[in-house]
């Protein structure tokens, strides 16, 4: 029998409309949405069923609704799957908590709500995100290198997403001694729009309030594996999944190294349980040089979760 893991997306996957039609067709799905809006203070189904894509960008209100709109897909599903393991792309990691059981959905819903309001208040003047194409990690990671050297600034690579796309992370100076490096490189750079150096030790402050709330949470074992964004690992133990995520905001996203790891294990059917279809658009980049063949797929909507 072929072993699948599923994945969630995390920041990039939202569109307008997600999740609105499980919400009308199952009353539990709703009450997600409910208690999410409750815990953020925030009219989600308005900004994401009928808003601009301003609003629905704004982290605040984008961690907690696409993490509704992941389970409330994977509720729909998850009685015809069988899961070999889970992993989560940054905000999705949490999906795969809640999916797996080491979160409850209600404990999942508030942990994504106050991580949506912490990163949104973490941003410093002159801290920000690029994505690095074209270029290979070794690349990448020597500029790095030498604009944190060069400037006296911190920078890190935030995202391995794949073999010719990262994102990096750091103070204003640093990123863009990098840019031109990734120019000179034959690369390309590009900002991102985000408040802060999202996964990096800037938002330390963030990361410690962040920490001690998780640590106040019910941890249980997974019904199957996470495998962790900081690690690319599973951990079979409560207590040191409640560390690992507890580090994970500041940790870099080690997304070719958690695919090639699912891979490693046997796993050779992936399905994408969220909106888009950007981390099965990924799969290709990460996997494509594996010898044995894989299959992989979206479930973006309720459509498709019923021709599952």
């Amino acid at each position: 029998m072929t072993k699948t893991g599923i994945l969630f997306p995390g920041q990039g996957s939202q569109e307008k409309g997600m999740g609105k039609d499980i919400a009308e067709a199952d009353s539990a799905a709703l009450d997600l949405w409910k208690l999410a809006e409750k815990e953020s203070g925030l009219p989600l189904r308005e900004i994401y069923w009928d808003g601009e894509a301003a609003d629905m960008a704004d982290t605040r209100a984008l961690q907690p609704a696409l993490t509704v709109v992941n389970l409330t897909l994977w509720l729909t599903v998850k009685d015809k799957l069988s899961p070999a393991a889970t992993a989560g792309h940054s905000l999705g990691e949490f999906a795969s908590l809640g999916a797996a059981g080491a979160l409850s959905l209600e404990d999942t819903v508030k942990a994504v709500t106050l991580r949506g309001k912490l990163m949104a208040e973490s941003g410093g003047a002159g801290h920000g995100m690029a994505a690095v194409v074209k270029l290979k990690q070794d690349q990448v990671e020597a500029i790095v290198d030498t604009a944190a050297s060069s400037s006296g600034k911190e920078l890190k690579i935030a995202n391995y997403n794949t073999p010719a796309q990262f994102v990096i992370s750091g103070e204003q100076e640093a990123l863009d001694a990098a840019e031109a490096l990734v120019k000179e490189a034959k690369g390309r750079a590009i900002r991102l729009a985000v408040s802060g150096a999202f996964h990096s030790p800037l938002i330390q402050e963030a990361a410690d309030e962040f920490s001690a709330f998780l640590g106040g949470l019910t941890w249980n074992a997974p019904a199957f594996p996470i495998h962790h964004n900081a690690t690319a690992m599973p951990q079979p133990d409560p207590a040191q999944i409640m560390s690992t995520m507890q580090s994970q905001m500041t940790s870099s996203v080690l997304w070719i190294q958690t695919m090639q790891a699912m891979f490693a294990t046997g796993i050779r059917n992936f399905v994408e349980v969220g909106p888009k279809g950007v981390l099965f658009k990924m799969l290709k980049a990460n996997l494509g040089s594996m010898d044995e063949k894989w299959t992989g797929m979206n479930i973006g909507d309720l459509e498709q979760a019923k021709e599952l």
